[in-house]
Protein backbone atom coordinates (compact mmCIF):
# COMPACT_ATOMS: atom_id res chain seq x y z
CA UNK A 1 0.00 0.00 0.00
CA UNK A 2 1.44 3.41 -1.00
CA UNK A 3 2.09 6.26 1.67
CA UNK A 4 -0.22 8.31 -0.01
CA UNK A 5 -3.36 5.73 0.36
CA UNK A 6 -2.28 4.92 3.97
CA UNK A 7 -2.68 8.80 4.65
CA UNK A 8 -6.22 8.89 3.32
CA UNK A 9 -6.82 6.01 5.64
CA UNK A 10 -5.88 7.99 8.84
CA UNK A 11 -7.65 11.34 7.75
CA UNK A 12 -10.94 9.38 7.16
CA UNK A 13 -10.52 7.68 10.33
CA UNK A 14 -9.55 10.97 12.04
CA UNK A 15 -12.64 12.57 10.95
CA UNK A 16 -14.90 9.91 12.12
CA UNK A 17 -13.70 10.14 15.45
CA UNK A 18 -14.83 14.20 15.25
CA UNK A 19 -11.53 15.44 14.34
CA UNK A 20 -9.22 17.09 11.75
CA UNK A 21 -5.79 15.67 10.53
CA UNK A 22 -4.37 18.87 8.71
CA UNK A 23 -1.06 18.37 6.54
CA UNK A 24 1.32 19.62 8.25
CA UNK A 25 3.88 21.62 6.26
CA UNK A 26 6.69 24.06 7.34
CA UNK A 27 8.64 26.05 5.05
CA UNK A 28 12.13 26.35 6.20
CA UNK A 29 12.36 23.67 9.24
CA UNK A 30 12.32 20.26 6.89
CA UNK A 31 11.94 17.51 8.46
CA UNK A 32 8.65 17.80 10.20
CA UNK A 33 5.69 15.24 10.47
CA UNK A 34 3.37 14.85 7.55
CA UNK A 35 0.18 15.35 9.81
CA UNK A 36 -1.26 16.94 12.41
CA UNK A 37 -4.13 14.67 14.80
CA UNK A 38 -6.31 17.63 16.07
CA UNK A 39 -9.31 15.16 18.31
CA UNK A 40 -12.17 16.71 20.59
CA UNK A 41 -11.13 18.03 23.92
CA UNK A 42 -7.96 19.32 22.83
CA UNK A 43 -5.60 16.24 22.38
CA UNK A 44 -2.76 16.77 19.46
CA UNK A 45 -0.20 15.04 18.11
CA UNK A 46 1.94 14.98 14.77
CA UNK A 47 2.06 11.70 12.41
CA UNK A 48 4.79 11.31 10.14
CA UNK A 49 3.51 9.03 7.62
CA UNK A 50 5.40 6.13 5.88
CA UNK A 51 5.05 3.44 2.82
CA UNK A 52 4.76 -0.54 4.44
CA UNK A 53 8.63 -0.85 5.87
CA UNK A 54 10.15 2.47 5.67
CA UNK A 55 11.93 4.42 8.17
CA UNK A 56 11.78 7.77 8.60
CA UNK A 57 15.07 10.04 7.19
CA UNK A 58 17.53 11.33 9.49
CA UNK A 59 16.39 14.61 9.49
CA UNK A 60 12.77 13.29 10.33
CA UNK A 61 13.85 11.36 13.56
CA UNK A 62 15.82 14.53 15.05
CA UNK A 63 13.10 16.83 14.55
CA UNK A 64 10.73 14.03 15.92
CA UNK A 65 12.95 13.88 19.14
CA UNK A 66 12.62 17.42 19.03
CA UNK A 67 9.09 17.96 19.47
CA UNK A 68 9.01 14.65 21.93
CA UNK A 69 11.48 16.82 24.28
CA UNK A 70 9.18 19.78 23.81
CA UNK A 71 6.23 17.56 25.15
CA UNK A 72 4.19 16.81 22.11
CA UNK A 73 3.38 12.96 20.88
CA UNK A 74 4.85 12.02 17.62
CA UNK A 75 3.95 8.69 15.61
CA UNK A 76 5.16 6.97 12.87
CA UNK A 77 2.79 5.24 10.71
CA UNK A 78 3.50 2.82 7.93
CA UNK A 79 0.37 0.50 7.80
CA UNK A 80 -3.29 1.09 8.08
CA UNK A 81 -3.90 -1.40 11.00
CA UNK A 82 -1.73 1.51 13.36
CA UNK A 83 -4.55 4.18 12.75
CA UNK A 84 -6.69 3.07 15.38
CA UNK A 85 -4.08 2.27 18.04
CA UNK A 86 -2.61 5.61 17.00
CA UNK A 87 -5.92 7.55 17.68
CA UNK A 88 -6.56 5.44 20.95
CA UNK A 89 -2.94 6.75 22.26
CA UNK A 90 -3.99 10.52 21.31
CA UNK A 91 -7.43 10.58 22.54
CA UNK A 92 -5.92 8.69 25.87
CA UNK A 93 -3.05 11.16 26.22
Amino acid sequence: MREKIIEQKLVTAVKKHGGICPKFVSPGFDGMPDRLVLLPTGRFAFVEVKAPGEKPRPLQQARHRLLERLGFKVYVLDCEEQIGGIIDAVQSA
